[in-house]
């Protein structure tokens, strides 16, 4: 048999690495309360990957991590986990219920502990501390997450705001906002309200 002499098969251009990418997220008109936004994710109009929370009824899509943002989070899990681990929950960049319309994904949070290690996502009533990591969204965190977490009567938030190099502690929650709102600076030290034997330096967090 005559060999075949063809040219093989050839691809009419290169594959790029550009021409893999995930279809933009549909438009989705809300208000959507809790549990229809979950079924979202189960209908697969919203996927594992998509980086979104539900904030007053809306669909909110979130920024990409950037190289700061994801390493300030590996700090402050270390820093809770060293310290913490048999008094909190650790969660890291996972939702919250907070109503009806309402499931953030904080950077990190401190949860009461329980046996059962959350089966469903933690309440208001659950959390100690909420942390939001800033670097390009720090109005968004300040003027739309904080006095989210102010009104649901969470005792304490912290932003940390990495372009201008500070913690901000925020504390009573009174009339839909926090009462208390100090700037820690580098070389200043923190002491979790529902921890007062844990000290954090601002140059650990910041890094």
């Amino acid at each position: 048999m005559t060999p075949d002499r063809r040219s093989p098969l050839r691809l009419t251009r290169h594959l790029r690495r550009a021409d893999i990418v995930r279809m933009a997220l549909p438009p989705l008109k809300g208000p959507f309360t809790v549990d229809t936004y979950q079924r979202l994710g189960e209908l697969g109009i919203l996927g594992e990957d998509d980086r979104v929370e539900l904030i007053d009824g809306q669909v909110v899509e979130m920024s990409p991590i950037g190289d700061r943002h994801a390493s300030c989070v590996r700090r402050l899990n270390g820093l809770f986990a060293r310290q913490l681990l048999d008094v909190a929950v650790i969660d890291v960049q996972n939702p919250v219920v907070l109503g009806q319309r309402d499931a953030p994904q904080p950077d990190v949070t401190l949860l009461a502990p329980r046996a059962d290690a959350y089966p469903h996502h933690p309440r208001a009533q659950d959390i100690l501390l909420v942390i939001e990591v800033a670097d390009t969204t720090v109005a968004y965190d300040r003027d739309v997450k904080l006095p989210l977490y102010a009104r649901v009567g969470i005792p304490e938030a912290w932003l940390v705001d990495l372009e201008r190099d500070r913690v901000q502690v925020c504390r009573e929650p009174a009339g839909g906002r926090y009462t208390s709102v100090r700037a820690v600076s580098r070389g200043n030290t923190i002491t979790p309200l529902r921890f007062p034997t844990m000290t954090v330096a601002a140059d650990d967090v910041l890094g």
